[in-house]
């Protein structure tokens, strides 16, 4: 750690920081402790002022650019949280932001960022990709002789975002364990270095999406590797390449990288809401899915989970319920050929279905051919137990079906 102890400094950017975010909560939560027979809090940074932990490391960086390069102004790419943390650090230091977000970017975030910076900032919509979206704005930058505030990849913003874990250590001194979201490694970096110089006995559990394992190659590897394509459903975690910067500190600091699949995300990001009443965005979510792939680890230890933003679109929980329902094995799909003859609908409605089971899709895939052609169908359970008896239900009554939730082209091209 020796090698950048000296460039980080968490607990003077917290008496920086402090005019202007809030300390967030760290919330004892009963019914994550009953199950997993440890005693869980929640690290609340989806209470921040931007709904993110993005702010402090924006504002620690922008706060201490001299007046000559906040006269000229700043440039972020960004796929939403870092875009509003800049965004609100422009209009509070009076300096003009121009921000690239990649064109698929959810209207939610590109409004909130519009409304942080008020009338400070300039939105540009380019690429598909964050990637595609950070090669602009590197070019914008050059051009126009502004400075870069990058999402992750600087010990300022790194430093910033330490002071989530000089905020943990402060309110819960005897921390055991701390599952930290890893998405390009400032987070974990910051709050990482912190917690380990200041307390070496707590473990450190860095989560990554299962479609987007940037970091956990990067510790296969031994130093960043550009992934050639990840899924980018948890949008606030999802990098194809981690930090040059960011990765030798988490090299140091983590103790192990969990990866959750997106399914396992959004069953807690519903169960969050459902059951706290906390509206996590699913890289918000990471630290609490990840619980039940450290259960072992973490029974009879105090543990802090950081649920590190709170920016979800409400558009987007169709997709989140439908994700969980596949995950939990409650949904299934299946191309079904109906028997040619009278009344095969009505029997499987009748007798292959279960009492509880429900189909909540239904389409014949070749229009002319009603009477025989293939159509999709959906069911829902109620629980994955039944899968089984439907399966023998279906064969019993001679079906010829596929199932598709696993057959990833097909279940994409038809679903």
């Amino acid at each position: 750690m020796s090698n950048y102890l000296s460039e980080l400094n968490s607990i003077s950017a917290l008496e920086r920081l402090k005019p202007v975010i809030n300390r967030t909560s760290l919330l004892y939560n009963a019914r994550l402790s009953e199950k997993y027979e440890c005693m869980v809090y929640l690290k609340r940074e989806d209470l921040q002022v931007v709904r993110s932990y993005k702010l402090r490391g924006a504002y620690n960086m922008i706060c201490q650019l001299s007046e000559e390069q906040l006269a000229k102004g700043i440039v972020c790419a960004s796929a939403g949280n870092h875009a509003q943390g800049v965004a609100f650090s422009c209009k509070k230091l009076n300096t003009r932001g121009v921000i690239f977000m990649p064109e698929i970017t959810p209207k939610q975030k590109i409004d909130q960022t519009r409304m942080f910076g008020n009338g400070m900032v300039e939105i540009i919509l380019v690429g598909d990709t964050f990637d595609d979206c950070l090669k602009e704005a590197l070019a914008y930058t050059d051009a126009n002789k502004m400075t870069f505030v990058p999402p992750f990849d600087n010990y300022k913003i790194i430093e910033g975002q330490g002071t989530v874990g000089v905020e943990i250590l402060e309110d819960l001194p005897d921390t055991d364990i701390v599952v930290v979201p890893v998405g390009g490694g400032g987070l974990a970096a910051g709050a990482g270095s912190y917690l380990k110089r200041t307390s070496p006995a707590i473990r450190i559990l860095g989560v990554e999406p299962e479609g987007a394992p940037s970091m956990f190659r990067a510790f296969e590897a031994g130093g960043p590797e550009t992934l050639e394509t990840i899924n980018h459903f948890v949008d606030g975690a999802s990098v194809k390449r981690v930090g040059e910067l960011t990765y030798p500190i988490c090299r140091d600091v983590l103790d192990e990288i969990i990866l959750v699949p997106e399914g396992k995300v959004c069953t807690t990001i519903l169960s969050l809401y459902n059951q706290d009443a906390i509206v996590a965005e699913p890289a918000g979510a990471l630290s609490v899915a990840a619980l039940d792939f450290c259960a072992d680890q973490i029974r009879g230890k105090k543990v802090v989970c950081i649920v590190s933003g709170g920016n979800n679109d409400i558009e987007r929980m169709q997709e989140i319920k439908e994700l969980s329902l596949l995950y939990e094995g409650l949904k299934h799909y299946f191309v079904i050929r109906f028997p040619q003859r009278p009344g095969s609908l009505k029997l499987f409605v009748n007798n292959v279905l279960g009492p509880t089971d429900d189909i909540t899709r239904f389409e014949f895939i070749k229009k002319t051919e009603r009477e025989s052609g293939p159509a999709l169908v959906g069911i829902e359970l109620r629980s994955a137990d039944e899968y089984a008896a439907l399966i023998q239900r279906m064969e019993a009554h001679r079906f010829d079906y596929k199932a598709i939730n696993r057959d990833q082209t097909l279940f994409e091209y038809l679903v």
